[in-house]
């Protein structure tokens, strides 16, 4: 297959997903505690999108369910989902680690650490419109990011592996302090540890639209880099023999993705593996390719973190399960069957 096919096959396949996304969104708007007939949930979001369709005969109950809770929820776990697959789609390539996750410099322990300090001793702050939690978590996630990215820097350039080493120490500094602060005050450790878990139970339209402008600006930035990332796959030389400045590359994608990351565990909590598995299956499917790569990442985090979340809410029918738990229950064996493959290539 030349290369003219491939990216024609590419763009079929890109466009199966998205029709996939829609085809999963409009079944995971009928799952959760009140369940709703597919077929309204169809008319409703005909509706939406401004076409003819009589919704007269759908209890207003229904409605208000479709529209202002669980479709809002979806379109926010699809845009985290993708998100952080696209991001740890850079990170393995800059890394060329294919255990590397979008969580490597720290942004977890950081956006926790900060989302606890607002839980326990009540701060109140806001930035860009998000409420003091979120915030909190965005400056931690940012905060941590900063000092891993100084403490990686060697003048100009960036050691990959010091980021790896700084990150482990930050998280772990930084996971002794959140337990020292939850044992100090034992009240909020079931509101702590609910959302380092991860969850969309509080997702609107207002925090969808919060979200929506920087994630869409951050895959276009990622997407210009599509090329430099191929070439530094193939080795940091030999892309500097073909004009990528390699250390400038790596450090504008360590920005945008941080800054990714940062936006997405601010209005849902830590949600792990999602960028650890899904690029590595992408991969496999779809080749290395990072300017096919990444956008199929991205469908498929948000197809996968969809059904994740409509789990998570459908599987206990008085309660809702931490989606994090379920991305853990997916991606805990996957990463022991990459941990266990990386062990045998290097035997």
């Amino acid at each position: 297959m030349n290369f003219i096919e491939r990216r024609k096959w590419n763009r079929l396949y890109i466009g199966i997903l998205f029709c996939l996304l829609i085809l999963v969104s409009l079944f995971a708007i009928t799952q959760g505690s009140v369940k709703i007939p597919i077929g309204d949930v169809f008319r409703v979001f005909v509706h939406q999108l401004r076409m003819p369709s009589d919704i007269s005969a759908i209890k207003a109950s229904h409605i208000f369910i479709i529209e202002n809770i669980r479709l809002p929820r979806i379109v926010m776990a699809s845009i985290v989902g993708g998100v952080l697959s696209i991001v740890g789609a850079s990170f393995q390539a800059i890394f060329k680690n294919p255990m590397a996750d979008p969580f490597v410099m720290g942004v977890s322990s950081g956006a926790a650490f900060g989302a606890t300090m607002g839980i326990a001793f009540g701060l109140t702050t806001n930035l860009l419109g998000f409420g003091t939690i979120s915030t909190l978590a965005f400056l931690g996630a940012l905060g941590t990011v900063f000092i891993v990215y100084s403490l990686a820097r060697v003048g100009t350039r960036i050691s990959t592996t010091s980021i790896l080493l700084a990150g482990i120490v930050m998280n772990s500094l930084l996971t002794s302090i959140i337990s020292l602060v939850m044992i100090l005050n034992q009240d909020d450790i079931a509101r702590i540890v609910t959302w380092t878990m991860g969850s969309f139970n509080a997702a609107s339209w207002e925090q969808v639209a919060k979200i929506l402008l920087p994630s869409f600006v951050g895959f276009i930035l990622l997407m210009l880099k599509s090329r430099d990332l191929n070439a530094i796959v193939m080795g940091e030389e030999d892309a500097k023999n073909m004009g990528v400045n390699v250390e400038l590359t790596k450090k504008l994608i360590l920005i945008y993705a941080s800054f990714l990351v940062a936006f997405s565990v601010a209005v849902s909590g830590i949600i792990g593996f999602v960028g650890l598995i899904i690029p590595h299956l992408v991969r496999i499917v779809f080749g290395a390719d990072h300017r096919t790569l990444l956008p199929v990442s991205f469908l498929g985090g948000a197809i996968f973190l969809t059904i994740s979340d409509t789990l998570a809410r459908s599987l206990v029918s008085n309660m809702e399960i931490p989606v994090g738990i379920i991305t853990a229950v997916f991606g805990g064996p996957f990463f022991l069957y990459l941990l266990n493959k990386n062990k045998k290539n290097m035997v």
